[in-house]
């Protein structure tokens, strides 16, 4: 074989060759830029847009070591006009500032000054800015530094923003590092958010990112208010807390739909902020009731819209936004680099895993036939529920009772979206269920039981996607999820990702349905593991049945 895995054309793709020995250093060359958009057994394509560079701008990488890294390799020479768009594209972040001016307050100053007179006569800034200073720079009013930061990347101009943070209301903590440390990955995660006064850090689930969320507010010293997904999560948030830093109980508060505690600490649910009554969101006032210096969004790929609309307003606080995946099923990534800060950190999942924080995982897609009855069920079914239907399929129920037995022994979640298929596996597989309508109390008991050994089965709804932390879990079988989610993907997996205390390979299994629309949203759900590296092995539930069992691992 000559030449490199990679090609690199004019219309921003780019072709790896998935097969080239140089194949993995090339794909982790480019994660840091390029967003992988499909991810078949050969040939994987990437995409170069503008928000990717910009986030590599923002993480210290330069137009340079991007330009180098294709060129490296690039099988044919790489087409000329790429190579300057990327560099020019790369150049707009930045020649656009806000700043603090000492006599003036924030202003928003331009090394371009054709740029700040471009943006200044758009619409879209209307009541945003204020009078001139002089030619290069303008006045920005303090309550629009959020929207005015969402409308320059709108308009192509992303400004970097330099004006600085307040230190909030002062409240002493440190890391007890009695028994343990920071990973050096973790370390470098918190140094880079914290040079950057904001922005977002991407680390595998099961990596720490709850840890690197504690050593920055070590790094703080400031009251500190935390989103979280659930009341579950939050009060995971709250045990490693008192378990990994200075903080007692009584410095931590609870504010969910249980408790409405504000403390110097304070854990809050984006289900209760996001609560409305009469077309408000009463309880949005939090953000307000003490002066934060820090706000910590937990999975902040999954923001909901009102938390983006009051971020806006919190652009002097130091935000920091952990996640396993940027992607959003809903496009708003543009905001979440307006709003909580571009990406800071981004460790690639093999990476951790090569160095030994996360386990090994075996990823495979086991593919059921339907029955005729089924078939002619999905053939009919309008098209709105055509994927449920065939997600949905009994069918499904023997593979998975086959994976199960294939682990005997083992700490097993099964896992999906349809809460009537899960309540049939659940009575099948003798297993009980954690879903939306489970009592806070009841999910800390079954969650438990399971962490202790006694319970090696549980099936769970969408609420098992998120901030659980279950380390011994070593095998996943998801059955249904929510269409064609990447992020989804990335969470349930995470799941079994946590370093096993006998080294053992954790196991991630799809059941589908073949010649159905499973097939193909499994196939879109699989582009971001494929991206971190995971290849999906698939077989057919038929030998899964058989008198053996074939060797996929």
């Amino acid at each position: 074989m000559t030449g490199g895995p990679l090609i690199v054309q004019s219309d921003k793709t780019l072709l790896l060759e998935v097969d080239h020995p140089d194949a993995d250093a090339c794909r982790m060359a480019i994660a840091p830029f390029a967003e992988l958009e499909r991810a078949p057994e050969h040939v994987h394509t990437y995409r170069l847009t503008p928000l990717g560079l910009w986030n590599a701008r923002a993480a210290a990488h330069d137009a340079e070591s991007v330009v180098d890294a294709l060129i490296r390799f690039s099988r044919y020479p790489v087409p000329h006009a790429l190579l300057v768009d990327i560099a020019e594209t790369m150049d707009r972040y930045g020649r656009l500032q806000l700043a603090n001016h000492p006599t003036h307050g924030l202003v928003l100053q331009a090394f371009d000054r054709a740029v700040l007179v471009e943006v200044t006569k758009s619409k879209k800034l209307a009541g945003m800015l204020g009078a001139k200073v002089d030619d290069d720079t303008v006045i920005v009013h303090p309550s629009e530094r959020g929207r005015l930061k969402q409308a320059l990347l709108k308009l192509g101009w992303p400004a970097e923003d330099l004006a600085g943070h307040v230190d909030g209301e002062a409240h002493a903590m440190a890391l007890r590092e009695d028994g343990w440390a920071l990973r050096p990955y973790q370390k470098q995660a918190v140094d880079s958010f914290w040079a950057g006064g904001s922005g977002v850090v991407v680390l595998p689930c099961g990596a720490g990112k709850t840890l690197v969320g504690a050593a920055a507010m070590a790094r703080a010293q400031a009251t500190t208010l935390i989103l979280v997904t659930s009341t579950v999560a939050g009060r995971q948030w709250k045990r490693e807390l008192i378990a990994r830093t200075s903080l007692t109980d009584e410095e931590i508060g609870e504010y969910s739909g249980e408790r409405k505690q504000i403390r110097p600490v304070t854990i809050a649910t984006y289900q209760v902020l996001t609560t409305r009554r009469k077309g408000v969101y009463p309880h949005l006032d939090l953000f307000g009731a003490r002066d934060w210096g820090l706000v910590l969004y937990d999975e902040v790929h999954l923001l909901p819209a009102p938390i983006f609309r009051f971020t806006a307003d919190l652009q002097a606080r130091r935000r920091l936004g952990l996640t396993a995946t940027l992607v959003r099923e809903d496009g708003r990534e543009g905001d979440v680099f307006s709003l909580i800060g571009p990406k800071r950190y981004d460790a690639p999942w093999k990476d951790i895993e090569t160095q030994g924080w996360i386990a090994p995982a075996e990823c495979v897609e086991v593919r059921v036939t339907l029955t005729d009855a089924e078939r002619m069920a999905y053939a009919t079914a309008e098209a709105d529920v055509r994927y449920r239907v065939c997600s949905t399929a009994r069918t499904k129920m023997p593979a998975v009772e086959a994976l199960v037995k294939r682990h005997a022994g083992d700490q097993i979640l099964v896992i999906g979206a349809y809460l009537d298929q899960l309540g049939q596996l659940s009575d099948h597989l003798d297993a009980p269920i954690v879903q939306g309508s489970t009592t806070t109390k009841e999910r800390e008991r079954l969650f438990d039981a399971f962490r202790a050994g006694e319970l090696k089965t549980l099936v769970v709804s969408r609420v098992g996607n998120f901030s659980i932390d279950l380390p011994e879990a070593a095998v996943a079988i998801q059955v249904s999820g929510t269409f064609g989610s990447r992020q989804e993907e990335a969470q349930r997996l995470g799941r079994v990702l946590r370093p096993k205390a006998d080294g053992r390979q954790a196991h991630f299994y799809t059941v589908v349905a073949r010649d159905t629309i499973d097939t193909e949203y499994a196939g879109h759900r699989q582009r971001f593991l494929a991206e971190q590296g995971y290849a999906y092995h698939i077989i057919d539930a038929d030998d899964l049945l058989g008198p053996a069992l074939p060797d996929i691992g």
